[in-house]
């Protein structure tokens, strides 16, 4: 069984790690190099700038706002979008009544219709999705405004996107209702593994529907959520921050830089500006907040691992 063994791993990594490395390592290795020129992403030739591109980013106040939009979307999109995802995986697979005739342990009552209205999001594309709230939060013809003055709330009728201290919690949100089916589905799989008895002598011992998720479910699905939290942490520092708030969002990125977030920051710099140097130095500062983010959520949430 050994005969071969090294030559056969060999043969099935070289071909994987040669694309990652050509396609993923090497474009990272590129980014760190230009990011110490002055190279405008359209000349064949650039010079050498040293540091002048770091200290220009320390000084520049956009990068600031655009780090600490960033910021916050890694921390509070996961904590909401996990915790609603948890709350409804918990009660379509678990928080049911008992029925007559029926399993001690059920979800409620339509939970298998519950499950593919949560997962319909993910069914349309995040630029679809984008669109369409970026049209209710129209704030003369959009539904929400529409909505308030049909119940007689004529006097509140915010500017949604248009207003700098709600734009980006209004983006916030659409991104929270666009990927938190993914999790409950994700999350309903996982405590569909545990097993019942678990819950059944949980609740022989008294424990009410609380005790029972943070005594049992959590738990016993703490990896899962860890997994869940480092994904849609990249993906709130990543491509879907991008795609809403570059689609909802006059600029985009306003009004006022108050959406502006990193990746659509080295977007512009690089596309717009003319400055592709200045956008790998931003870029490369957002592959050491990413790393530093999951760095910190797997140490954070590091704990013995649970079997059953």
């Amino acid at each position: 069984m050994q005969h071969g063994k090294y030559r056969f791993i060999v043969g099935f990594l070289a071909v994987p790690l040669g694309l990652y490395a050509l396609f993923v390592v090497w474009p990272f290795i590129q980014s760190i190099y230009y990011s110490f020129t002055d190279w405008t992403g359209l000349s064949p030739e650039f010079k050498m700038v040293g540091f002048d591109n770091y200290s220009r980013m320390l000084d520049d106040k956009i990068f600031w706002k655009s780090l600490q939009h960033s910021v916050l979307f890694a921390l509070l999109v996961p904590l909401v979008t996990l915790g609603l995802a948890l709350f409804f995986a918990f009660m379509i697979n678990v928080g049911g009544r008992r029925r007559k005739g029926g399993p001690v342990i059920s979800g409620v009552r339509g939970s298998s219709f519950y499950k593919i209205v949560y997962f319909f999001p993910q069914v349309l594309s995040i630029a679809i999705v984008a669109l369409l709230f970026a049209f209710a939060y129209n704030p003369d013809s959009g539904a929400i405004n529409s909505l308030l003055r049909g119940i007689g709330l004529d006097s509140v009728q915010p500017l949604w996107l248009g207003d700098p201290n709600l734009a980006l919690w209004c983006v916030m949100a659409v991104l929270v209702w666009s990927t938190v089916g993914f999790f409950v589905v994700l999350f309903s799989a996982g405590m569909a593994s545990i097993p019942a008895d678990l819950y059944e002598a949980a609740l022989l011992d008294g424990a009410n529907r609380v005790t029972t998720f943070f005594r049992v479910t959590l738990p016993l699905l703490w990896d899962t959520v860890q997994s869940g939290w480092v994904y849609m942490g990249i993906l709130a520092l990543g491509a879907e921050s991008f795609a809403v708030v570059g689609i909802m969002t006059t600029g985009p990125g306003g009004p006022d830089y108050s959406t502006t977030v990193m990746v659509l920051y080295v977007y512009q710099k690089a596309f717009r500006d003319g400055q592709a140097a200045y956008a790998t130095t931003i870029g490369v500062a957002l592959l050491v907040v990413t790393l530093a983010f999951a760095a910190v959520v797997m140490r954070l949430g590091r704990r013995e691992r649970l079997e059953y």
